[in-house]
């Protein structure tokens, strides 16, 4: 059943969000602070039975210098103009196993894979731990770690990784000359909003079904997880609630979303109890300047989105851009 508002109501949803004053500031500094671990990024090539395609086993420094693992695929057969694709991954999962990303260097594109800190455990495996958790009061998974200070909480580590991600790209000579695209479903593509916002070298970005976008109104109108997992710790902790929504604002893509001026694609469930449509139309409404943008809604799906008709959407998307870096 549709879970939401209709979609013409959808398309001109465009709630008041609380952003903190200091909002660009936090991310400049956290992300000069991250900046300053500077190893190079390591591009160790693996055996794979793939015909077509080269895989490098990545490390590069994420937040706090810590190790950050990722794939790059590069296909042997590349389009001098095709983008590289800069892929994050859903909630709870990880890297996984190479062979499982195969669609955009089958179509010629080079293709990096950022693992998640910490994750891995749910659905797809990883292969990154996260030392910087702060071991405090949560309630169980990743939302509520660190919710009492943005600078402890675990997204502000996964946010820096994630534009640590396009510098390791850029670092590899495959990436010369190419533009950056972004790209990720449910919280890959929150990642990928955030990287958009934090990167000046990303110049599309294209999030699926995207997650932690206008928290505030997702546990208004959804018991389901992740975004349960807050409702779980303010019922514990009732007088913290304004503490949790403010830190949660750093890390709202609607707020991120104000600082893309580039080409955007979207996808949206319209039946999604996972990330809500009106949060996901929340941050797309809120993307502005003279780029193209474009959002798919598919009424009867859930979280699971377009699958493949939207990678294919995707491929006509970049089609007509002029990404010449």
């Amino acid at each position: 059943m549709f879970v939401d508002l209709p979609l013409d109501e959808l398309r001109e949803y465009r709630p008041a969000i609380a952003r903190p004053d200091d909002f660009a500031e936090f991310w400049t500094s956290e992300l000069a602070a991250a900046r300053q671990f500077d190893p190079p990024a390591e591009f160790r090539p693996i055996d794979t039975p793939l015909a077509g395609i080269d895989v490098f086993d990545v490390t590069f420094p994420g937040y706090g210098g810590h190790p950050i693992r990722g794939w790059l695929l590069l296909p042997r057969q590349m389009a001098a103009d095709a983008p590289v694709v800069v892929e994050f991954v859903g909630y709870n999962g990880g890297r996984g196993d190479p062979l499982e990303w195969l669609l955009w260097a089958g179509t010629g594109h080079p293709h990096f894979v950022m693992d998640n800190r910490g994750q891995g455990g749910g659905w797809r495996g990883a292969d990154t731990a996260d030392p910087a958790d702060p071991g405090e009061p949560s309630s169980n998974g990743f939302l509520t770690k660190g919710i009492a200070d943005p600078h402890r909480h675990y997204y502000v580590r996964l946010y820096v990784d994630a534009a640590r991600a396009v510098d390791a790209v850029l670092a590899h000579g495959a990436s010369a000359g190419r533009a950056v695209v972004t790209t990720g479903a449910s919280q890959g593509g929150a990642l990928a909003l955030a990287a958009a916002s934090l990167h000046d070298r990303v110049a599309v970005v294209l999030p699926d079904v995207p997650f932690l976008s206008h928290p505030v109104r997702a546990v208004q109108i959804t018991d389901a997880k992740p975004y349960g997992e807050l409702a779980e710790y303010c019922a514990v902790y009732p007088d913290r609630i304004e503490r949790v929504f403010h830190t949660l604002s750093y890390f709202d893509v609607a707020n991120h979303a104000t600082r893309i001026r580039k080409p955007a694609l979207f996808s949206v469930g319209l039946i999604d109890e996972i990330t809500p449509p009106s949060t996901v139309f929340a941050a797309y409404n809120r993307i502005s300047g003279e780029r193209p943008k474009e959002i798919i809604p598919y009424p009867f799906t859930g979280h699971q989105g377009g699958g493949i008709r939207q990678h294919r959407e995707k491929l006509r998307f970049l089609a007509r851009l002029d990404l010449t870096a």
